[in-house]
């Protein structure tokens, strides 16, 4: 039998989950420190090729280090995450950085506090030592950007990591540390998640405090395992009064993730409704992870998508006419900073009624009630997280058209405006070893359920394919 080098049988401290770091530390096996410098080197063989970060900060993440290897010694750690790396998304502030919102067109002022999800983060003793990249304005599943470099995807550096979150989904992928926090408020975690090969979780609306709130927009984790998303959600998800939309504490146990699939009610939903269709291999994918539940005793049916041309059309325009709300506000030097995708695309809101705005906005209420009525008879959804295996990592979308930007997240985002929560973790590989997602949905505020069903998956799914490595030098 051929021996392991040192290299494959010991697993890098970079590469460790946010659960087994906390154990070591605790069994004082390495440092924060160590863990930290180990980081860091991986990085530095990785970045040059993915643009995954925004305002790295290595000497103020060795300091906070330091002194969480100080705070362990003693056998005091200030929190559940003290001394684990973590990146926060460009558009998440965090006291004294700008907040670019990954466009040349914004004004770069240092924000004056942390956000809700950052604060928590801080407070549990995690370092946070970098933000990661975005598109313009969050709009874009694409690593697109007119103020960050391209974000490539690890997997195949030719590839999209997907987006918004897509310095999160790249930079998860290639182990910079455990634990991500991107937002998606039409499939922005979970679109990258599963093109990377992640897991990443929509949270149900409100359960993280987010600032500023926005119609279906939340804050969630982008991990390599179910149970570090579970310990980074046990963390973020407390109230905060800046959220006016957040919801009431409530003592959720983000540890009791065992779940029988037995005797559940499952709906497999392979076609959406309308968008593009799902290819081959990632039909293939979504029906396998619904035989695995079959055979642990779920009762799977199929079921048809939800979301109809008008809802898509109408939140398209919705969008649209909020986008220029924003670019309208803009200099024409400003104006011509941006994206010419976006910018393309949020002009025509321009040309939008009223009435036709209102319209699109009401399609929220009509995907609501929609759900609504699906769950009635299901206690969850298996779909794929998105309807392609890869696209280029030039490409602002799967459709490279921005008069036809959302035709992919018909998966995704019927969840955002229902306030379902839903997760996307990797079900299988194309014939190239390109990671394939698979979501499963729940019905709202039954965020255990779902990291539960997600759990039970990772058992069902099986051994998975190492995670990529840097390019050789």
């Amino acid at each position: 039998m051929q021996k392991k080098s040192v290299e494959e049988a010991v697993t890098s401290l970079h590469d460790l989950s946010a659960v087994d770091l906390i154990a070591g530390y605790r069994a004082k096996q390495f440092s924060p420190s160590e863990v930290l410098e180990d980081l860091l080197a991986h990085v530095a063989a990785w970045e040059p090729h993915l643009k995954a970060l925004y305002a790295f900060d290595p000497d103020s993440a060795r300091e906070a280090a330091k002194a969480s290897t100080a705070r362990w010694s003693g056998g005091e750690p200030s929190g559940a995450l003290d001394g684990v790396p973590v990146t926060v998304k460009d558009n998440i502030a965090t006291k004294g950085v700008p907040v670019p919102l990954g466009a040349a067109s914004v004004k770069l002022v240092p924000a004056e506090k942390d956000a809700p999800p950052a604060a928590r983060l801080r407070e549990a003793g995690a370092i946070i030592f970098a933000k990661t990249t975005m598109p313009d304005y969050g709009m874009l599943s694409s690593g697109l950007s007119s103020f960050h470099a391209l974000a490539r995807n690890p997997w195949d550096l030719s590839k999209n990591p997907g987006g918004s979150s897509a310095g999160a989904g790249a930079a998860a992928a290639a182990g910079y540390g455990p634990l991500h926090l991107g937002t998606d408020i039409g499939g922005s975690v979970r679109l990258p998640a599963g093109w990377c090969g992640l897991v990443g979780l929509k949270p149900s609306f409100g359960r993280v405090p987010i600032d500023p709130v926005y119609v279906g927009r939340v804050a969630g984790p982008m991990t390599r395992t179910v149970d570090d998303c579970a310990l980074m959600m046990s963390v973020i998800a407390k109230p905060d009064r800046r959220d006016g939309m957040s919801l009431p504490a409530e003592p959720l146990n983000w540890k009791g993730l065992e779940k029988s699939p037995r005797k559940l009610r499952i709906g497999l939903m392979l076609d959406a409704g309308v968008g593009l269709p799902a290819e081959r291999p990632v039909r293939d994918v979504a029906v396998k992870a619904a035989k695995a539940f079959e055979s642990a005793g779920s009762v799977v049916i199929e079921v048809d998508g939800i979301l109809t041309r008008d809802m898509l059309d109408g939140l398209d325009n919705f969008w649209r006419a909020r986008m220029w709300d924003d670019l309208s506000k803009l200099n024409p030097a400003e104006q011509e900073k941006v994206l010419p995708y976006i910018f393309r695309w949020g002009e025509s809101g321009a040309k939008l009624s009223g009435v036709d705005v209102i319209r699109g906005f009401n399609q929220t209420m009509a995907i609501r009630n929609a759900a609504a009525k699906l769950f009635c008879e299901l206690d969850y959804v298996i779909s794929p997280t998105a309807p392609n295996v890869n696209y280029p990592a030039e490409w602002a979308s799967p459709t490279n058209d921005p008069m036809r930007p959302f035709e992919h997240i018909c998966y995704t985002v019927p969840w955002n405006m229902s306030e379902n929560p839903a997760v996307s973790l990797n079900g299988g590989f194309d014939d190239k070893g390109f990671p394939i997602g698979v979501q499963i949905v729940g019905r709202r505020f039954d965020d255990i359920g779902v990291l539960g069903m997600a759990k039970a998956f990772e058992g069902l799914r099986g051994p998975q394919k190492p995670w990529p490595k840097p390019p050789a030098k």
